[in-house]
């Protein structure tokens, strides 16, 4: 067993090698240069007047780790199954969370709309800080200044 074992081995590790890594270790991965790149390309790409973009970075399957850029807010927002999970890449801005959202509109299954969060939590954004919003909790961006860059995913309840 051990010889056909180790001659098993041998075969997957000369027929594929690249493949055999790729088993090994499924890690996703983006260098800080490659962070500053993708945000630099985004942004020379966004058109005068869009407001956001979104773009991924690293995935492993369903999930994904994506730049978003805001320029300007966007309409405060539930996502129903999915935790949202961000870290703060630059510029600044306002997270107001909770509370509740009266006038929902739902836009798919993982998104409900709405105008206004009323008795919702206010916090500043700056560089580094992180956020995570639960599944199921109104929250809404705002922008202070040109812009606010986010590594953003989004997380199945309960995880």
């Amino acid at each position: 067993m051990k010889i056909l074992l180790s001659a098993l081995a041998g075969a997957v590790l000369v027929a594929a090698p690249a493949a055999a890594q790729t088993a090994a270790d499924p890690t996703s991965f983006a260098a800080a240069k490659d962070v500053q790149a993708q945000l630099k390309t985004m942004l020379a790409e966004m058109k005068p007047g869009q407001g956001f973009a979104w773009k991924p970075l690293v995935r492993d399957g369903t999930n994904i780790a994506a730049i978003e850029i805001w320029k300007t807010p966007g309409k405060p927002a539930v996502h129903p199954d999915q935790a949202e999970y961000a870290i703060v890449l630059e510029g600044a801005g306002t997270l107001i969370s909770g509370g509740t959202m009266p006038d929902q509109e739902v836009r798919n299954a993982t998104l409900v709309e709405g105008s206004r969060i009323e008795g919702g939590t206010t916090r500043t954004l700056a560089p580094g800080d992180v956020i995570l919003v639960p599944a199921g909790v109104p929250h809404w961006f705002g922008i202070t200044g040109e812009r606010l860059v986010l590594l953003g995913i989004k997380l199945p309840k309960g995880q």
